[in-house]
């Protein structure tokens, strides 16, 4: 039985900073309002295109080149309720307002002595770019918020992002040692009222310049537009009909109480494996789709080799990207005892916990 359930040890690999991508886009060619092209997606596939990062977007563009096709609808979609975001698709969970900001109902962010403070997207200033080979890069350039997003993503990744405290210090001392005038600049910071058809937390975003306007004051979905960079626009929703993108979603929740050992044979049986987490975007789309389980963990691709004293994959990878619970992820007391196996927490902040292979959850499976 153990040779059925586990992958071989000579197979581990080290630690690789590559990931496949875990959403599959198809084009559909034919004309549809947007609540029938949604109705069509959910029914054949997950649903209308969601977009989580630049590489999303270019699977997104290549399944959607096709001559003679204008406007394509995705699932993007205007809703009442104003959060902020970074343009790189992360959630904003920390944040550094000066006081009494964010204030007004501007929608983008500048930092000024290490603070943030909203201003007009229309507004031009000089901006920060990550890069991944130079780090922060400083450009003293004006421009708009979306011109200096543009800049970045096409020059190096995108705007920069600010996680915690540290880095926010960080990128205080780097602007300072630049820009001698101390006047405020760009950050990736942003806010708006779109929301992803399934409730996804990404907030990236591809809009064509002057985008979204909200003409007539009813464009409240989202198309890849015509021009010729494939930026979006923003429509209203049941006016026309046109193609459109579905995406098909590679991790699975199952809704059936399992233990870990019975819900690896699932996922081998009926889909391709129990998931494994090996970066900091796998564990956003794990959290993503974990809301959908019915119990208070679900079981990960996750298990402890007493003998060896580590955790591993069951994809037969080492355990690099963590995100454990405080107290957890150290080797069991009982290990020779008990087995104990890993599962994500569905609620609070979705971090991993060790918990008894006998433990009966629902899990995910994975389709890559």
């Amino acid at each position: 039985m153990a040779q059925s359930l586990y992958f071989p040890l000579h197979l581990i690999a080290l630690c690789s900073i590559s990931e496949c991508v875990q959403r599959q886009y198809h084009f559909i060619n034919e004309n549809k309002n947007w609540t029938e092209a949604q109705r069509y997606c959910r029914e054949k596939y997950t649903d209308l295109a969601t977009v989580d990062n630049m590489n999303d977007l270019i699977q997104l563009k290549k399944s959607a080149n096709n001559e003679g096709v204008q406007n394509i609808w995705i699932g993007l979609q205007r809703t009442g309720v104003y959060k902020w975001y970074w343009s790189s698709g992360d959630p904003a969970l920390f944040l550094n307002w000066a006081s009494g900001e964010p204030a007004g109902s501007e929608e983008c962010a500048v930092m000024r002595n290490g603070q943030w403070i909203v201003w007009l997207c229309s507004n031009v200033s000089f901006f920060i770019c990550n890069n991944t080979s130079t780090g922060l890069v400083f450009v003293n350039q004006s421009m708009t918020w979306r011109e200096a997003q543009s800049y970045c993503r096409q020059n190096h990744i995108d705007l920069v992002s600010v996680r915690n405290q540290n880095e926010n210090q960080q990128l205080e001392k780097f602007i300072n040692d630049r820009n001698s005038s101390g006047s405020a600049v760009w950050i990736g910071l942003f806010r708006d009222t779109w929301q992803w058809l399934d409730q996804s937390n990404s907030s990236f975003r591809y809009w064509y310049p002057g985008e979204p306007n909200n003409y007539g004051g009813h464009e409240d979905c989202a198309v890849i537009g015509k021009n010729t960079q494939r930026g979006w626009a923003d429509v209203p929703c049941d006016s026309r009909q046109i193609p459109f993108v579905c995406h098909e979603d590679k991790l699975i929740v199952i809704q059936q109480n399992l233990s870990w050992s019975e819900a690896l044979r699932y996922c081998r049986q009926n889909h391709v494996d129990l998931v494994s987490v090996q970066s900091v975007e796998m564990q956003r789309r794990v959290m993503n789709v974990v809301k959908l389980a019915s119990t208070e963990a679900v079981w990960l691709g996750l298990h402890h080799y007493c003998s060896m004293n580590m955790w591993l994959w069951v994809s037969g990878d080492m355990v690099c990207y963590q995100n454990w619970a405080p107290g957890n992820g150290s080797t069991p007391e009982n290990c020779k005892l008990e087995n104990r196996k890993g599962a994500v927490q569905s609620g609070g902040n979705q971090t991993w916990i060790s918990l008894p292979e006998s433990h009966r959850l629902n899990f995910i499976c994975t389709n890559y």
